[in-house]
């Protein structure tokens, strides 16, 4: 694997982490496992998916393309929970963005 890959699974996966806790936050009571690693993994694709586009194309080009393909893998788990979790989904397109800007950085090194 290559740099950019690595880079953008590993973000994936620590805000995978992050997806986890503000769910266990923001609930009522205690979630399912299945739930919370549902949602970690469905992070760690979006890492996954960004990582292998390699289009080679301007910064903020790249950054809406990472608010899209994080909304469009966050609306995968959005649909599961019966549209319940728009949070969870609107932060997917942050992550994307996150997630692509890390994936430029690595690249330029």
């Amino acid at each position: 694997m290559n740099k950019r890959l690595m880079g953008t699974m590993l973000t994936g996966s620590i805000l995978g982490i992050f997806c986890v806790v503000g769910a266990q936050l923001r609930s009522n009571g205690t979630l399912e496992i299945d739930y919370l690693f549902s949602f970690w993994f469905n992070r760690l694709v979006m890492g996954l998916f960004i990582g292998l586009i390699t289009w080679n194309i301007s910064l903020p080009k790249r950054l809406v393309r990472g608010l899209v393909v994080g909304l469009f893998i966050s609306f995968a788990f959005f649909s599961a929970t019966s549209f319940s979790d728009t949070t969870g989904f609107l932060a997917g397109g942050v992550y994307g963005i996150i997630i692509e800007y890390v994936g430029f950085k690595l690249e330029k090194k």
